[in-house]
């Protein structure tokens, strides 16, 4: 398995995972309904994207990540992402592979942490796997996501922090 940066031409790949991931309601607060233009453009809105690709070229597309600054400006220096595995790739490491490259590339890029603003709750093999990363909930905001499942649950707000530069207004 490889991490690449993604293409444009990747979306139709990503697109159905992304959708079944979206309209099943569990952990996306994206819309229900989105057309897959608009889709593409939420995923890639100027965002850092990367994909999860079987070895070779041209190998199948398994899960994306997209990620870059969580706030502009004077927020910039804490970094977000987001994270989609194909249902068929999941158990096979893709998430963890995925995350692991995501801390790595926010290290490189200087970042002084890494912000998830929305991991479901009840997403317990998310919130596991980000744990294993270093992450920590930070807070629980009660009852703030609907799932169709559960009703409504909370969202844990989760944090990694990263080496920090010491000279002011730089990441």
């Amino acid at each position: 398995m490889i991490i690449r940066t993604a293409t444009e031409d990747d979306w139709p790949a990503i697109w159905p995972f992304w959708s079944e991931i979206v309209e099943a309601g569990e952990t996306y607060a994206y819309p229900l309904g989105a057309t897959s233009e608009t889709a593409r453009g939420w995923w890639f809105d100027g965002s850092h994207v990367v994909v999860a690709a079987e070895d070779g070229e041209g190998g199948r597309i398994l899960g994306s990540a997209k990620m870059g600054p969580n706030r502009p400006g004077r927020g910039a220096h804490v970094g977000t992402a987001s994270f989609m595995v194909d249902a068929a790739a999941r158990g096979r490491g893709v998430g963890r592979l995925l995350g692991e490259h995501v801390v790595a590339w926010h290290r490189e890029q200087g970042f002084a942490g890494i912000q998830f603003n929305a991991v479901v709750e009840t997403n317990t093999a998310a919130v596991r796997l980000w744990q294993d990363l270093g992450f920590e909930v930070l807070g629980t905001v009660p009852r703030a996501f609907e799932t169709p499942s559960r009703g409504r649950v909370g969202l844990h707000v989760m944090y990694l922090e990263l080496a920090q530069r010491t000279r002011p207004g730089r990441r």
